[in-house]
């Protein structure tokens, strides 16, 4: 059974069909998309380069394929994956609008009965969860949150009419409000400004933001991409991240100031994130070094936004350059020169609560007709967190992972057997462009799941001693890097009952190479470090 049938579930469906599997798949949404169905809010669209984002067709699946865009936007990636979805034939697999409420392992049958929210207990040996690292909305405990008589909603469940497009768009004559400067507040707050009378930005933390760059793509230049498509894969396989940049090898502390800031500007002027990951590449691992990108960019701030005090609240002060994921924008900067727009920087002047009119603050009332919660997601584990996993013996799989996620190679956790974890936590898909990564991990798990049934083996799980030193290597490389600096969306930090705080990745940062090197080792050594039987 696959949970979900975003871009990784549907593939990892399609590739047990093949091999000649019985797959049930289950997905929320009433069709396929995962986070291209959901995030439907205005600006929504891709951060990588399409081309390089595109498994699908770089595989060969949709050879015939065009982008538009050189990042799509989400109405053009959900047609892409609808379009995959009818070349892989899976829909016959799925039930949709059906979410997984529980699975509960049977130790007697080496079976998981998995419970719908319809009711139904479907049984299942293998169970994958293709759930999607930031899928589980999460809004904020503001006091009042549902006294608010105007409009208002998260940003991944945005209006849409009965054919299911979205709404709303348009602000005319309304004051709104968005909380949150993530990446889908970047995105969102240029376009609310158009047309909106006023908006007010709630910021808690700025983040660092670069120019997305986008550009259409000529139908030759798409030509002349699609006759490179397994070229420019193998290309992006190579590559940390799996996106089209690599590093330049020096280190930025032994470069002159003169060359460093000529490196910076020219990728300041590239699209996407050649300026986060065609740095130098001590970026992650210098302080000294990342302070000179962040003091370059701190710049470019300052010059894009001409109030002087707004710009030093858009600069972050509590992480590094590229600590966090870096939103790409489009006129962001440019917004707050807007008359009618407005920066509220709530870590200074808190939300005390949320009324019928409006958002109350420390320093006053701002009176609101919509109010849009860009507050992102319960990362990673927390799509997992809300079904209620039970493993060996009734082990919860959320007790287990409590302090944070114990896996082998971020595909199974020891107590569960046969659970595996597609862009979970720990596995090499998830710090990575998903679109190559999910597809190069769903096809590796398809080789695993038919090499046990090749073998005549219905059981697997990590080796306790495999799975400790997994989850010791992770923790220790992350803890090595400017990243353990940040409290993004991969770290996950839990409060305990002493008041002490643990702060625990979800992510491994070691590289996409290095992580399918060791994948592979593992398969050549009979799936060496689990336990199968």
């Amino acid at each position: 059974m696959v949970i979900g049938a975003g871009i990784t579930g549907i593939y990892q469906t399609y590739l047990l069909a093949r091999n000649g599997l019985k797959v049930r798949g289950i997905e929320a949404a009433p069709d396929v998309g995962g986070t291209w169905y959901w995030n439907r809010y205005p600006g929504c669209r891709l951060d990588t380069e399409s081309y390089a984002y595109g498994y699908f067709a770089l595989v060969g699946l949709m050879s015939d394929w065009s982008w538009s865009e050189r990042f799509a936007g989400q109405p053009e990636m959900l047609r892409y994956v609808r379009h995959a979805a009818d070349r892989m034939d899976v829909r016959r697999h799925y039930s949709f609008s059906t979410k997984v409420v529980a699975a509960v392992y049977s130790d007697e049958r080496t079976m998981w009965d998995v419970t719908l929210d319809d009711g139904r207990v479907l049984t299942c040996r293998f169970l994958i969860s293709a759930s999607g690292p930031l899928s589980a909305s999460r809004l904020p405990d503001f006091e009042g949150i549902n006294d608010f008589e105007g409009q208002s909603f998260h940003s991944s469940d945005w209006p849409t009419d009965e054919q299911g497009q979205a709404t709303g768009y348009d602000f005319t004559g309304k004051r709104v409000g968005v909380i949150g400067t993530g990446a889908t507040g970047v995105q969102i707050i240029p376009i609310a400004a158009q047309t909106a009378e006023q908006l007010f930005v709630f910021q808690r933390s700025p983040n660092w933001c670069t120019p997305l760059g986008n550009t259409p793509i000529s139908e030759e230049e798409m030509g002349h991409l699609r006759a490179r498509a397994l070229t420019i894969l193998e290309y992006v396989k190579s590559t940390d991240t799996a996106f089209p940049y690599h590093r330049d090898p020096r280190k930025g502390i032994d470069v002159p100031k003169e060359e460093r800031d000529a490196l910076f500007e020219s990728l300041y002027d590239q699209p996407g994130y050649g300026i986060w990951l065609s740095g130098f590449r001590d970026l992650l691992l210098n302080k000294q070094s990342n302070d000179f990108l962040a003091e370059f960019i701190a710049d470019k701030i300052r010059a894009r936004v001409k109030n002087p005090a707004v710009a030093e609240k858009l600069i972050p002060k509590d992480h590094p350059f590229g600590g966090k994921r870096v939103p790409m924008e489009t006129n962001y900067y440019e917004t707050y020169n807007k008359e009618s727009v407005h920066l509220v920087d709530i870590k200074e002047n808190p939300i005390q609560r949320i009324n019928a009119k409006g958002i109350e603050t420390a320093e006053g009332f701002h009176e609101l007709d919509v109010i849009i919660f860009a507050t992102g997601f319960d990362a990673v584990t927390g799509a997992l967190d809300r079904i209620d996993i039970r493993g060996s013996g009734g082990l919860r799989l959320k007790d287990c992972w409590s302090d944070g996620p114990t896996t082998f190679l971020g595909l199974q956790s020891r107590g569960f057997p046969n659970f595996f974890t597609l862009v979970g936590p720990h596995n090499g898909s998830t710090f990575c462009n998903v679109g190559v990564c999910g597809g190069l991990q769903a096809e590796w798990v398809a080789r695993m799941i038919a090499y046990m049934t090749d073998h005549g083996l219905t059981f697997s799980q990590p080796l306790a001693e495999a799975e400790e030193a997994w989850t010791e290597e992770i923790y220790r490389d992350f803890s090595r890097t400017l990243l353990a600096e940040a409290n993004a969306w991969w770290v996950k930090v839990t409060e305990k009952p002493d008041g002490s705080i643990v702060r625990r990745t979800l992510v491994h940062v070691g590289g996409g190479p290095a992580y399918r090197k060791r994948c592979e080792e593992v398969a050549y050594g009979g799936y060496e470090g689990f336990e199968l039987a």
